[in-house]
């Protein structure tokens, strides 16, 4: 939890220096909350690792295919790295860009999860003999 607290100040000391910067130096403060940002997800890296390696414990309990399991993962990554990057784009002046970043994740989303979708029709075709 120490790293969780200090990633807490620090973002709250940038919010600071981007405040004290002001409109005068627009573009040094996305930067510095760029930095922040970058810093912070960096740190909650480290936080999802343990969970990473429980979710695959329990697919490995389960039996669970870890293709599956992947496309999850990777789900929650593009959602969580999505969110940050649209929220930089607002900061930064662009909303327009944060939407596009925000679409731009559904889509790989929906991308990402073809398989499981395969996989659910073909299971739905099995069970029904229908399709």
């Amino acid at each position: 939890m120490e790293h969780f607290f200090q990633a807490v100040a620090a973002a709250m000391i940038a919010i600071v220096l981007c405040l004290a910067l002001g409109a005068q130096e627009k573009h040094l403060t996305v930067l510095l909350s760029l930095a922040a940002c970058c810093m912070v997800l960096l740190i909650a890296m480290r936080y999802l690792e343990p969970v990473v390696a429980l979710v695959q414990d329990l697919s490995d309990m389960c039996g669970i295919n870890t293709q599956y399991i992947a496309v999850i993962l990777k789900a929650v990554g593009i959602g969580l790295l999505a969110e940050l990057a649209s929220l930089i784009c607002c900061d930064g002046g662009n909303n327009a860009l944060g939407r596009a970043v925000q679409m731009l994740a559904t889509a790989a989303v929906l991308w990402l999860s073809i398989p499981l979708i395969r996989a659910v029709l073909e299971l739905i075709q099995q069970m029904t003999g229908v399709l």
